[in-house]
């Protein structure tokens, strides 16, 4: 079940699943951690029956399955690079060097499965912090390409990294939560931004809570007290704060209406073209006789 969620609102949208190639991404900060949030994800992709495969850095396994109900566990392959994320020992299971696109595909393969799985990292920034950024949009592309991975779902501490990087990784998501503390106590400010395959770019923000067992309740959406809705359009001056006057005095106007436009033709100069007054020319033509004139074909539809 994907919990007590009151309407059918954007954020419960994401719980129910993303198409294939999707790429999920829930940002958080130091004033509001998004693992609740991420293992509210986990819990419902392990509740629709899928493969779901995490990549540890940032909590033990024991602190990732803590509110998971053990019946799923089955379907959940932990893949620990917390003890030792760098592989300083020999024993290491996973280093956030081997984060890469035929890697991972070779780990996800090692676990029977007969279908793609859902992979989770948690988090992105211990990988921005010792790969390049380069390297790593270069492999998350390559995995959004599908093959062994069905579904990305990553954490990423915004407030770690330059807007560079975070607006680089916002680009390849296919829908993106940023996550804010609320103005009540245990609720949560949901900031929703899902681009679809045509490029439509839908946005919304949502007021949520998360319970115990990991099931999300979204209760309403942010209003703003200071904020009203004005009933009648501003009109704005579009030339108000120009360096220069786009507006015409009395004497400017009457001017520009009397000034006469070359290549415009007045009732004066139409009469004098049309009728021909005394003293002015005329063509006199005499016809030969060797001119080829055909009296049955006039060419009368060339006559104006």
């Amino acid at each position: 079940m994907l919990g007590n969620v009151r309407s059918f609102t954007m954020l419960s949208e994401l719980l129910q699943g993303t198409d294939v190639g999707g790429f999920l991404l829930i940002q958080d900060s130091c004033s509001y951690s998004g693992r609740h949030l991420l293992k509210s994800f986990i819990d419902a992709a392990l509740n629709r029956e899928e493969v779901v495969h995490v990549l540890g850095l940032d909590v033990s396994e024991e602190e990732l399955k803590e509110g998971l109900k053990s019946l799923v566990f089955q379907r959940l392959h932990f893949h620990d690079a917390y003890a030792d994320p760098l592989g300083w020992t020999d024993n290491s299971p996973f280093t956030v060097h081997q984060f890469s696109s035929w890697r991972l595909a070779e780990l996800l393969k090692q676990t029977a499965q007969s279908k793609p799985a859902t992979l989770v990292i948690d988090s992105l920034s211990w990988v921005l912090r010792h790969i390049s950024p380069t390297a790593v949009c270069h492999t998350l592309q390559q995995l959004k390409k599908g093959g062994a991975v069905r579904t990305i779902i990553g954490l990423l501490h915004e407030d770690m990294h330059s807007r560079g990087i975070v607006g680089s990784v916002c680009r390849l998501a296919t829908s993106v939560i940023t996550v804010e503390p609320g103005s009540k106590g245990e609720e949560a400010l949901a900031k929703i931004t899902k681009r679809s395959k045509l490029g439509k770019v839908t946005q919304d923000e949502q007021i949520f809570s998360i319970r115990k067992d990991l099931t999300v309740t979204v209760l309403s959406k942010p209003t703003d007290p200071g904020h009203k809705q004005s009933t009648t359009e501003e009109q704005v001056d579009p030339t108000a704060n120009l360096t220069f006057n786009l507006r015409l005095t009395d004497a400017e106007r009457e001017a520009k209406e009397k000034l006469a436009l070359p290549f415009v033709f007045s009732k004066e100069k139409k009469t004098a073209l049309l009728h021909s007054g005394p003293g002015s020319g005329k063509i006199l033509y005499e016809p030969d006789a060797s001119d080829d004139y055909d009296q049955e074909d006039p060419d009368d539809d060339l006559d104006v």
